[in-house]
């Protein structure tokens, strides 16, 4: 767990500069193995992946023959010029042999050496929004040398610490990543698995909640939801836990272990959300942090992680200020069902004033993508694709004139006895999906009938029957996607679209549907899809509305099983079912599923409302996941 940091030219240099790009100047970047152990170390113009493999050999007494070199989704193979100054690696074991015979390829507290030559704690990262961070890890240093100890906080399931300034006042939270639920080091019991594998949700890997703490903070421009400071940082400390690997017991050890962690600012609050009443909380917080969760569909937003500050003062009684906190499980790498605790508060069926209305159309989920891509180059690109879907999403939702109620639930699952059902958000991706595979028949057809124009007549026959049997093939393996088989029933993908939305009436007239309430998305969304003829492609295999009171639920203590009742633990946890994937498109579907998504949205939504005037307030099972 030690960080050994060298520094002066390498010992080796690449074998193959004709590969490489040379970058400018050295870097210095963050290497963590999947066990935990942090090597701060200097590349040079000619470091490789081999020499960084070495180096890490060298170190901690580990054989590195079997591992990747991985910067987020990109395997490091020989040429590191794309590294950035201060981006984290990891480096994971292709083939895992765990055995008391090769004990090297788990070090043990016993093996970790204190080599460290960087600073107690040192920010990961340059953005101009690290500022107040930086300041804050000055008085946690100041703090530290006059032997101000931080705390461990024993609740949650990760490891989390308070850092202290010289007064003895929490000043921040600080969260390592191999600490973390299922990680190696995790100091709850809650071990099992490397760094890079799948975690509490399959859709967020182990040891990168972190990094979503800080896209969080970095997404909330203006600090607009109220989103504490937060940053990566390289931190050491003798606080920190190892576990040891070959007995699986808590190795108690008095040296300096150097982590990757994230740390926010603690912010001084009287009580949370799930102690005090929701009445008094101010409309326009709970819309800024709703705002905030849509667009990062944060999956654990429960009361637990609302901090509640009352603003005393004259004209101000029983006047509050909200913080979110706790943003390790948003970004999902695919479309995740999401936990919004503030969908069924009075607020957010309360519609978006001019100022949030003018918030949600400046945002720009591109311009996000890349400065996230420029702040954490280690992020996945499924993250950030999941971005973009839910930010689009969200101001196609707002121009239309959804609340934030509506919204939500247009994002959340049904539950159907013990089985979840896929959002209208999901239903509208599969649709999106599945036009696109028509198109590409399509165009695949027209392609072989123009090539067959100027063949003979003979050769034409003969083709054609070669293309009636290829349609026909292609036609077998792109069936409609098909949702909840059961008791010989077919939940077709767009069911709950109203057959009545943009169909002629009794007199003959056509429904329009409402405007964009004056808001254009750098023109998305500007082609209506014709929903009459959408509704005659479903209307054969439609079996229904199906209700939104789930049957078969088992309560305790008079809340739905699952709820935030923060007593969750690991094994409450259900598996969520994944319907979306967004990263099996390459970048030209990508790019031509974002033209067609739009068009589907607005029958979606006018739908929507119209089923929200006589449609009863649903029940959903949530899960919190507080660590």
């Amino acid at each position: 767990m030690v960080v050994a940091t060298f520094k002066g030219p390498p010992s080796e240099c690449c074998e193959n500069k004709k590969m490489e790009r040379k970058p400018s100047g050295r870097r210095r970047v963050f290497v963590q193995t999947d066990t935990g152990c942090v090597l701060g170390m200097e590349l040079d113009r000619c470091d490789n992946a081999h020499t960084v493999k070495r180096k890490l050999q060298v170190a901690f007494n580990v054989p590195t023959q079997e591992s990747s070199l991985t910067c987020g989704d990109m395997v490091l193979k020989n040429d590191l010029s794309v590294v950035r100054n201060d981006s984290p690696l990891l480096l994971t074991k292709t083939f895992l042999h765990r055995s008391s015979s090769t004990p090297c390829l788990s070090p043990t507290g016993r093996d970790l050496q204190q080599r460290d030559q960087g600073g107690p704690i040192e920010v990961i990262g340059c953005s101009d929004m690290f500022a107040e961070t930086k300041q804050l890890v000055k008085d946690i240093m100041k703090a530290i040398k006059v032997g101000i100890e931080p705390i461990p906080i024993h609740g949650g399931l990760g490891g989390a610490y308070f850092f202290r300034n010289s007064n003895g006042e929490n000043v921040a939270i600080v969260k390592p990543t191999d600490e973390e639920p299922y990680a190696p080091n995790n100091p709850k019991g809650f071990v099992g698995k490397t760094l890079g594998q799948p975690g509490l949700k399959r859709s967020v890997r182990v040891g990168e909640t972190g990094f979503r703490e800080v896209a969080a903070y970095l997404l909330d421009h203006d600090h607009f939801a109220n989103v504490p400071c937060t940053a990566l940082v390289k931190v050491r400390h003798s606080i920190f836990n190892v576990n040891d690997r070959v007995n699986g017991s808590m190795h108690h050890n008095k040296k300096q272990i150097s982590k990757i962690a994230s740390l926010q600012q603690f912010i001084p609050h009287d009580f949370d959300a799930s102690d005090h009443g929701t009445s008094s909380f101010p409309v326009a917080a709970v819309h800024r942090i709703g705002i905030l969760d849509v667009r990062i569909l944060n999956t654990d937003r429960h009361a637990g992680n609302l901090l509640v500050r009352k603003l005393e003062g004259s004209g101000r009684f029983d006047q509050v200020e909200l913080f979110p906190i706790d943003h390790g499980l948003c970004l999902p790498e695919s479309l995740e069902d999401p936990y919004f605790e503030w969908i069924h508060w009075p607020q957010a069926s309360i519609p978006f004033s001019d100022d949030e209305l003018d918030y949600i159309y400046n945002l720009d989920p591109f311009r996000d993508s890349d400065m996230l891509r420029m702040e954490l180059p280690m992020i996945r690109e499924a993250c950030l694709r999941v971005l973009v879907l839910c930010t689009i999403f969200l101001k196609e939702a707002a121009a239309f004139g959804l609340c934030l109620a509506e919204i939500g639930e247009m994002m959340s699952r049904e539950f159907q006895g013990h089985e979840e059902e896929p959002s209208e958000l999901e239903l509208i991706c599969i649709e999106t999906k599945k036009q696109l595979d028509q198109e590409e028949l399509f165009s695949f057809e027209a392609e072989v009938v123009d090539k067959d124009v100027i063949q003979f007549e003979l050769d034409c026959e003969y083709q054609d029957l070669n293309l009636n049997t290829k349609v026909e093939e292609k036609l077998s393996v792109m069936s409609p996607f098909q949702v909840g088989a059961r008791n010989g029933v077919v939940r077709n993908t767009l069911c709950k679209l109203e057959e009545s939305v943009m169909e002629e009436d009794e007199t003959g007239s056509e429904v329009e549907l409402p405007p964009l309430g004056g808001h254009e998305y750098n023109g998305v969304g500007n082609g209506v899809l014709n929903v009459s003829k959408l509704s005659l492609s479903v209307k054969n295999t439609r079996a229904g509305e199906k209700g939104w009171q789930p049957s078969g639920i088992k309560q305790k203590g008079g809340f739905l099983a699952g709820t935030s009742s923060g007593n969750t633990t690991v094994n409450d946890l259900p598996a969520s079912s994944s319907f979306v994937k967004l990263t099996d498109m390459d970048e030209d579907r990508w790019n031509q599923f974002l033209e067609n998504f739009p068009r589907l949205l607005i029958p979606a939504f006018f739908n929507c409302r119209q089923g929200n005037a006589s449609k009863k307030q649903r029940q959903r099972l949530g899960t919190s996941c507080q660590f």
